[in-house]
């Protein structure tokens, strides 16, 4: 059994927890959390990133997850803070609602660390992983729309565009044609069932990672919306965070990621060339964000060694300035949308 979220300091959260935070000593640095200050924990998970914060005294964290057994197991830690934690049980990409509803119109800081927690993996009956049979599920909040649901209910060129966008599969519309094509003698329910008729349709030499990995992505990603929850959060972190607050976030892998970047670009103003605007044409909005650093912080070789779900991280950090927030953008928010027809070559 692994440490928890935040294992290194703080408060306890009422027993051993089986999830390692990445990039957390980084991750909260970047914060500069100080008495007196408010912070959110975007991804509760096992409190690791809560706790590092209310390490310092004084000071107080809000904490969302939309996974109601995190929200269960995080209720201890909320006692031992003596009123300094607050759990939401919400989306982080409705944090700006969520915290105005609370009467709180300003944060401090905001850290979001990205995707599945190894908690949620390492439960059979929640369908994340193929590594243990159970029913293919992967709803984080266990309500709406499930794996099942779109890999019997949706079409085959739904599912292929699924495959290629979300788990960047190549052989998407092999696996599609598989799908379709056993799932006319029945239903497909279990991540075994998934995870065997991947293997059929692109099978893999030894030394491979599973040939079923980037479908379980792909298909964790659409039941959850999890890119478009990113980008309404990093929209609802611009909105809420005082000047020079920092919004700090960790991915996984280059879907994540590349929102994130484009986003901190964009409202870096990174690239904006105001000397070469066209006679009449508008200057660019002023900046909303200042990026810490040239390039994402990665995770030293001893973490990766100890953590191997460390290997693919990077941290991008930026600090807000004083300019307005500019809401949602619709270049952003495509990048976390289904195309009409996913663009590549597919199989």
């Amino acid at each position: 059994m692994t440490t928890g979220r935040g294992s290194a300091s703080g408060l306890p959260a009422g027993g051993p927890a089986r999830h390692i935070p990445v990039l957390l000593h980084e991750a909260v640095a970047a914060l500069r959390p100080r008495a007196g200050g408010v912070y959110v924990d975007g991804t509760f998970g096992a409190g690791g990133y809560s706790r590092a914060i209310l390490a310092i005294p004084g000071t107080r964290v809000i904490a969302f997850d939309r996974d109601p057994g995190a929200i269960r197991a995080g209720l201890d830690l909320v006692a031992e803070s003596n009123g300094r934690l607050i759990l939401i049980e919400a989306r982080f990409g409705d944090l700006a609602r969520e915290l105005r509803a609370r009467g709180v119109e300003t944060i401090d800081g905001v850290a979001l660390d990205i995707g599945v927690s190894s908690m949620q993996f390492d439960e059979a009956d929640r369908g994340f992983s193929f590594r243990f049979d159970g029913p293919l599920d992967m709803r984080m909040e266990k309500r709406g729309l499930s794996a099942a649901d779109i890999v019997n209910g949706e079409s085959e060129e739904r599912i292929a565009d699924i495959l290629y966008y979300y788990g960047e599969e190549r052989a998407s519309r092999r696996i599609a044609r598989f799908i379709a094509k056993t799932r006319e003698a029945g239903p497909i329910t279990t991540t075994a069932e998934l995870a065997d008729l991947v293997q059929r349709a692109i099978p893999s030499k030894p030394h491979e990672i599973h040939p079923a990995t980037r479908t379980f992505q792909a298909l964790r990603i659409a039941v959850n919306d999890e890119l478009g929850e990113l980008v309404r959060a990093l929209v609802g972190a611009e909105e809420m965070l005082v000047a020079g607050g920092a919004l700090a976030v960790v991915t996984f892998h280059s879907l994540e990621d590349r929102i994130v970047k484009q986003f901190f670009a964009q409202r870096s103003g990174r690239g904006a060339a105001r000397s070469r605007l066209l006679p009449g044409e508008p200057a660019p909005p002023e900046p909303t964000f200042v990026l810490e650093g040239p390039k994402p912080v990665a995770p030293s070789a001893d973490e990766v060694e100890a953590n191997v779900r460390a290997r693919s991280a990077k941290l991008r950090v930026a600090l807000r300035t004083s300019a307005p927030a500019l809401g949602l953008d619709p270049r952003i928010a495509e990048l976390a949308g289904l195309p009409e027809r996913a663009k590549g070559k597919r199989k």
